[in-house]
């Protein structure tokens, strides 16, 4: 098998013609770049360059190998040349999931930071259910997921970021229910505004109904908390969300929080990566922002 050694003293012979000279630019000996040369030759069965008292030139078979040579040397370059930028940060990928909600009201903020101090790196930013980002995780699609907690899985580390109250609130038109303090029991009695069925969220609030012997029906059922939010403004039911989300609209009177006679279950958040693989230069710095500030 031919060496590529042989091929960098091949190149630097073609183009300089002369043996010396050639291994000048490669601080080599003379005679070192003569023995690669003839067992180059030997290997490949052709000469590659004429013998002249002057030095040397390439025969037509050499000719045809530069060619290639020179191409490939070109290609190592540039990988080498973007291997560099990566590790600067001036070139990249960061491949990132999260549900909608927490990208808006956790994960935007992070990301205009860390593409304001690395404009270079492309970041490609999905969306879904914590199931499916572990899901994406572990086919290797994502370098890194924000997902609700408890979500437990062998192939994932997952470190707690946040941890997050939730509320139920409605708009003007039922108003009088937050006046005073509320039983479970009632609540279910209200209209209802859900997140969709097999949300991690969805599923905390039916646990804890259930475990008061309570079980659900909402009247509305959506894909989003920015939904939750508007169609609770406008009067259709209260809404089960997280209480920072919704914390301007009820300093405006747009919203207004139930009081319940019982805490509701709080809720986590966590950075979720695989434990098998090392995460992409690009990756590891968005990963440890998040811890930093976590």
């Amino acid at each position: 098998m031919i060496n590529l050694e042989w091929y960098r003293i091949f190149l630097q012979t073609a183009k300089y013609g002369n043996l010396t000279k050639a291994a000048q630019q490669l601080h080599i000996t003379q005679p070192s770049v003569s023995y690669a040369i003839k067992q180059m030759e030997q290997a490949l069965g052709l000469k590659l360059f004429h013998r002249q008292s002057k030095g040397v030139s390439l025969t037509e078979e050499g000719k045809a190998l530069l060619a290639y040579v020179e191409q490939s040397f070109s290609l190592l370059d540039a990988g080498q040349h973007y291997i560099r930028e990566m590790k600067q940060l001036n070139e990249g990928e960061l491949r990132i999931g999260a549900s909608d909600s927490l990208i808006k009201h956790v994960l935007l903020p992070y990301l205009n930071q860390y593409h304001q101090q690395y404009p270079g790196i492309r970041i490609r930013l999905s969306h879904g259910k914590s199931p499916d980002i572990a899901s994406r995780l572990k086919d290797g699609l994502l370098d890194c997921g924000i997902v609700h907690m408890p979500l437990s899985d062998p192939m994932l580390h997952i470190q707690e970021l946040a941890s997050f109250e939730h509320c139920f609130v409605v708009g003007d038109a039922l108003k009088e229910w937050s006046d005073r303090m509320l039983a479970s029991k009632e609540l279910v009695n209200l209209p209802l505004l859900m997140l969709s069925p097999g949300s991690s969220t969805r599923n905390s609030i039916d646990q804890w109904l259930m475990s008061r012997g309570l079980e659900i029906k909402p009247d509305f059922e959506l894909g989003s908390v920015d939904l939750l939010m508007e169609f609770a403004m406008l009067g259709y039911g209260a809404a089960f969300i997280n209480r920072s989300v919704i914390q301007e609209e009820v300093r405006a009177g747009k919203l207004f929080e139930l009081r319940l006679e019982e805490a509701l279950p709080s809720r986590s958040i966590g950075l979720a990566v695989r434990r098998d693989m090392n995460p992409s230069v690009a990756a590891d710095r968005f990963i440890h922002m998040l811890r930093d500030h976590r």
